[in-house]
C-alpha cells in the first residue's frame, strides 16, 4: 500500500465505491478465466480527446496484461476510482485503486501527460495497477523495436508496447536487421548493410548518435549485449565459418567462444544472469539451439525435435522461446534449458518467427506470415488470443522488447 496523502474528495469517491459494493455483499473475482475483474465504471473521464485517449489506453493495457478483465460493480473486488481531466492538450489522471473486500486503498497516484506523453502516462498507470493487484510486472510501459519495409527498404523502427507511436530510427535505404537493446534500454544494437557488407551498429537513443562497433572482414551480426553491459555476443566470420565471439565493449578485444569449422553459428542471446549464452548452430546437420558458458567450454545442445530450431530469446523467468519448423511451418515453442522440456505455444497454419519475450515473462512478440504478408503480433503463452500490433502498410519483422 502506498503511503500517499489522500484528500477528502478522494475519500468521498472511494466511499461511494464501497457503498455501491455494499449493495451486493457477495464479492466475486472472475472465475474460470484466471483473471481478476476490475470495475472502471466510477472512474470519471472528460469527454475531450486527451481524456478519452488516456482512458482508452489505460483500459486496453489492463486487458492486455493477461491478468485483468473488465468487471461489473457488483462482481468486482477491485475498482479504479478518481478522475481524468484535461485542459485540451495535457491530461491529469488522479487514480486510486481500491480493494472492496478489505476496504484498502492499494494505489493512490497522479499521472500527468501531455501530447505523446499521454499514452506513456496511461501505460505507467496500467503497469502500476497490475503490480498492485498481482505483484507481477507489467509490460505496457515497455517499447518494441522492429524492422519494417513500408518505405521499400528494411528500416529500423521503435514503437510503444501496443504497436502505436511508431517512430523511424533509420532511413538508410538498405537492409537493417536483428535489433537488440542494451540492458538499460538507452542504446540499440543492430546489423546493417549500410556500407554494403554486414556490420553491427549502435544507436544512442538520447543523442541519436550512431556508431559502428563491429566491423571485421566478412560477417558481423548478433549484437547481443550482456546484462552487465560489458560484453557483446557477436557472430563473426573473419577466421572462416561464422563463429560466436565475445567483444569487450570498452576496448573491442575479442574472445572466441565456438570453433566449428564445418558449421554456422547465429542468433546469440544471454541468460538473465549473464553467465550463459544460447545460440543456433547447424553442427548436427540442421539448425538447433545450444547453450554455452560465457567463458567458453563444451556447448550443450538443448533442442532435438523439429526440422529447424532458430531465433532463441532467453526470458526473464529462465525459459527460452524459439521458432521450430513443425509440419512445414515455423511455430513458437518454449524450452526449459535445464530439463530440455519443450512446450509448443502456437499451432495455426502460418509461419511464426523471431519471437521475443516481453518484460513480464508471459507474453511474446513475433512476426506471423500469412498469405505472404508479415505482421508483428502479441502472443500470450497462457492462451489469450493473438493481437495484431502492426496494422501498418508493408511487412514487419524481428520484434524485440525493451528490458
Amino acid at each position: 500500500m502506498m503511503n500517499v496523502r489522500i484528500t477528502i474528495a478522494t475519500w468521498m469517491t472511494i466511499a461511494a465505491a464501497f457503498a455501491a459494493q455494499a449493495q451486493n455483499a457477495d464479492i466475486r473475482i472472475a472465475k474460470g478465466t484466471g483473471k481478476t475483474g476490475i470495475d472502471l465504471s466510477t472512474l470519471q473521464a472528460g469527454a475531450d480527446g486527451p481524456s478519452r485517449e488516456f482512458f482508452s489506453v489505460l483500459q486496453t493495457s489492463l486487458l492486455r496484461s493477461g491478468w485483468i478483465e473488465r468487471g461489473t460493480p457488483q462482481a468486482s473486488d477491485y475498482a479504479v476510482v478518481g478522475s481524468i481531466t484535461s485542459d485540451g492538450t495535457s491530461v491529469r489522471a488522479a487514480l486510486q485503486l481500491v480493494q472492496r473486500s478489505s476496504r484498502q486503498v492499494l494505489l493512490n497516484q497522479t499521472y500527468p501527460g501531455q501530447g505523446a506523453g499521454i499514452r506513456a502516462a496511461a501505460h505507467r498507470a496500467a503497469d502500476d495497477i497490475v503490480y498492485a493487484i498481482t505483484g507481477r510486472k507489467g509490460f505496457a510501459s515497455s517499447k518494441l523495436l522492429m524492422v519494417g519495409n513500408r518505405t521499400g527498404s528494411k528500416e529500423l523502427y521503435m514503437a510503444d508496447s501496443d504497436g502505436r507511436g511508431l517512430y523511424p530510427l533509420t532511413a538508410d535505404k538498405t537492409v537493417s536487421m536483428a535489433p537488440r537493446w542494451s540492458k538499460d534500454g538507452q542504446q540499440i544494437y543492430y546489423t546493417s548493410f549500410l556500407r554494403k557488407f554486414p556490420a553491427v551498429y549502435r544507436i544512442d537513443l538520447a543523442s541519436r548518435k550512431r556508431t559502428r562497433v563491429s566491423n571485421f572482414a566478412g560477417l558481423n551480426t548478433g549484437g547481443a549485449v550482456s546484462p552487465d553491459g560489458r560484453d557483446m555476443a557477436v557472430i563473426l566470420s573473419k577466421d572462416g565459418n561464422p563463429d560466436l565471439y565475445l567483444m569487450r565493449l570498452a576496448d573491442g578485444s575479442l574472445t572466441r567462444i565456438t570453433s566449428t569449422p564445418r558449421a554456422v553459428e547465429a542468433s546469440p542471446g544471454w541468460s538473465p544472469d549473464g553467465r550463459q549464452l544460447v545460440y543456433v548452430s547447424d553442427q548436427t546437420g540442421t539448425p538447433n539451439l545450444f547453450v554455452v558458458s560465457r567463458s567458453g567450454g563444451q556447448p550443450r545442445q538443448i533442442t532435438t525435435r523439429g526440422r529447424q530450431n532458430v531465433s532463441p530469446d532467453w526470458g526473464p523467468h529462465g525459459d527460452i522461446v524459439f521458432s521450430s519448423l513443425i509440419g512445414g511451418k515455423f511455430q513458437i515453442c518454449v524450452v526449459n534449458p535445464q530439463t530440455m522440456e519443450i512446450r509448443q505455444i502456437t499451432s495455426d497454419h502460418a509461419d511464426h518467427e523471431d519471437p521475443s519475450w516481453a518484460p513480464n515473462g508471459r507474453h511474446i512478440a513475433c512476426a506471423i506470415t500469412k498469405q505472404y504478408k508479415s505482421k508483428v503480433y502479441l502472443i500470450d503463452t497462457m492462451g489469450d488470443a493473438p493481437i495484431l500490433l502492426t496494422d501498418y502498410e508493408g511487412d514487419w519483422y524481428s520484434p524485440k522488447w525493451s528490458p
